[in-house]
């Protein structure tokens, strides 16, 4: 019992120094050709599920911290404040506070969190004898897949949504992805498709309440600091979401996965045993 806190303690401890070095070094961003996807999340993502939820809360917090940092005193963007109670102030007052508190925390202690539950049900999914259950994972993640894939395709083609050559690679990627699940999950003792659903839910967690925190409370302010029409905002969100916010979730699922099962030869997952689905009835 000592020897397991120990192990916890130091994991926790080499986790945050991880997070640390990415968040204030380019080692926390890959280079994508029109982007930089973060990856400053994994480590998170990886604490909640080998170190439980609570652990990987105050990972979270952690990541939130050196964003915070980051943003008061460097300040790169025009928008740093949203992620910044300090120059929030100056901006909206002491509702801004408050404001950048929740944007710069919540969604990264949340990032600590989900993974973990979401592992959980994927692993019960899988392990069930309801075999149509396998069928509608291995079909939402071939589907996100997609628009990974057609997204980045269509950045790289001056943005054209409509692109032939961005329809055609998604979809071919997808139905590949969709046949490798169906033949890695066939095999219930298999963790990876779980690991990857964690890994998804980990990176959308952070883009999806941090950008609707940034549209809802501070649509204006944001579009003021970006020099564009305040009715236009949803649709910078809505970019950031449908291609930044993907690409790093397809590179957080594989990410995990990979070092995730690398991690489970060395230590089991916390705690992460499959719930139970009730069985098909026999009549």
């Amino acid at each position: 019992m000592k020897n397991e806190k120990t192990y916890e303690l130091v994991l926790t401890a080499l986790f945050t120094a991880i997070i640390v070095i990415m968040a204030f070094t380019p080692l926390g961003y890959i280079p994508l050709v029109v982007i930089n996807a973060t990856i400053i999340h994994i480590p998170v993502i990886l604490g909640a599920l080998f170190l439980g939820p609570k652990k990987g809360a105050f990972l979270g917090f952690v990541f939130g911290l050196t964003s915070f940092i980051n943003n008061t005193f460097k300040a790169a963007t025009a928008s740093a404040f949203v992620f910044s109670p300090v120059l929030a102030a100056n901006i909206a007052g002491v509702s801004g506070i408050f404001k950048s508190l929740y944007i710069c925390f919540v969604p990264r202690i949340l990032v600590g969190v989900i993974p973990y539950f979401v592992y959980i049900l994927i692993r019960g999914l899988l392990k069930s004898e309801q075999k149509v259950w396998r069928v509608v994972v291995n079909a939402v993640i071939s589907v996100i897949f997609f628009f990974s894939v057609k997204a980045f395709i269509d950045n790289l083609m001056s943005n054209r949504s409509g692109s032939m050559p961005g329809l055609l690679a998604g979809t071919a990627a997808a139905v590949a992805l969709f046949v490798i699940l169906t033949m890695v999950s066939r095999k219930k003792t298999s963790a990876s498709v779980a690991l990857a659903y964690a890994g998804l839910a980990g990176a959308f967690t952070n883009t999806l309440f941090v950008m609707s925190g940034i549209y809802i409370l501070y649509r204006d302010a944001y579009a003021q600091a970006l020099g564009i029409a305040g009715d236009t905002v949803i649709d910078v969100i809505m970019g950031i979401v449908s291609f930044n916010g993907i690409v790093e979730a397809t590179v957080a699922a594989i990410l995990i996965a990979g070092v995730g099962l690398a991690l489970i030869h060395v230590k089991p997952v916390k705690e992460l045993k499959a719930l139970p689905l009730p069985r098909k009835a026999v009549h």
